[in-house]
């Protein structure tokens, strides 16, 4: 087997690339804009919040005073303001890569809806990425792109099967993050199946980020800034924990190695830590009739049909 030259401190030269990132104000989807502009890329950064997105905008210019960065408002909760950013960006050029990073990893103690009626975490984690993923699918496939979602090692120690998405019943905060991380990694494997089947040039690819915590990670002003007892604890779990922004490596390179291929799980090496390899997903991201079931869900539930594979369906709902 060739060894992995892979280094993802040094990336390959990105200019000319252009990139979305979803969730991009701070943690592992400003760590990834910031290594994608640092090579080169045209990144945009995406996010619900003005204030925020302009600050983490700022230390990224900070650390790449040349970069190529411009911001987007975009809540993935709510599929007006989906819609709206998908809109903007299909208006400019063609796109080499969307990552799908925006997510509740702190879900609510009760369940909420958003405003289209939705579960919180479910409608941020999946429908919107599933949406945003379905309207973006032309501009990317003219570059001949790429889609990464981010995965959950959460995936591997409670293997739900999500028979209720948007848990009408039975909600806990655990399980509703955990059934939102299965369906984005699902998703993502059902994408790159529909995708080669009507021989679209996109391939589609899931990247989990290990264990990584913001105490462990750089402060970065008005991008993190963990207190001292965060720093502590965080520091306690050192030996199976590591930093955001090495966190942020194997979704950096799902989205830019050219080796990568449509249908790959990436992660750390050690599967909580370390640098970025090619990993085995879980068991029940890979059930062809669990992936087929949600993707059909989230179709009805965000009234989103991905163009060109309207006449690839192969399994009847």
């Amino acid at each position: 087997m060739a060894r992995d030259t892979w280094d993802p401190e040094l990336l390959p030269d990105l200019s000319g690339k252009r990139y979305l990132v979803t969730g991009s104000n701070a943690g592992l989807g400003f760590f990834s804009s910031l290594q994608l502009a640092g090579a080169g890329a045209h990144v945009i950064m995406s996010g619900r919040n003005p204030n925020r997105l302009a600050a983490a905008r700022g230390a990224v210019l900070r650390q790449h005073p040349d970069a190529s960065v411009e911001t987007l408002l975009l809540d993935t909760s709510n599929l007006g303001s989906v819609r709206a950013a998908a809109a903007t960006v299909k208006s400019r050029k063609g796109l080499n890569g969307i990552l799908l990073n925006a997510g509740v990893v702190h879900p609510p103690r009760h369940r909420e809806v958003t405003r289209d009626g939705h579960e919180m975490v479910f409608a941020t984690n999946a429908l919107g990425h599933y949406a945003l993923a379905g309207a973006l699918l032309l501009p990317l496939a003219a570059g001949r792109g790429r889609l990464v979602w981010n995965g959950s090692i959460s995936t591997m120690l409670t293997p739900m099967d999500p028979i209720d998405p948007e848990l009408e019943n039975g909600y806990t905060p655990w399980r509703a993050y955990v059934q939102s991380k299965i369906a984005t990694t699902a998703l993502g494997f059902e994408a790159d199946r529909r995708l080669r089947a009507a021989n679209v040039p996109v391939a589609s690819v899931v990247a989990h980020p290990g264990y990584s915590i913001g105490g462990r990670t750089r402060g970065i002003a008005g991008v993190n800034a963990p207190n001292r007892l965060k720093r502590f604890t965080d520091n306690l779990q050192a030996p199976i924990t590591q930093s955001k922004e090495r966190g942020a490596w194997p979704l950096v390179r799902a989205l830019v190695d050219p080796d990568v291929e449509g249908g790959q799980f990436w992660g750390p090496s050690r599967v909580v830590t370390g640098i970025p390899k090619l990993s085995t997903p879980p068991k029940i991201t890979r059930d062809e009739n669990i992936c087929a079931r949600l993707w059909d869900y989230c179709e009805y539930a965000t009234r989103t049909e991905w163009p060109y594979l309207k006449a690839s369906r192969t399994r009847a709902r």
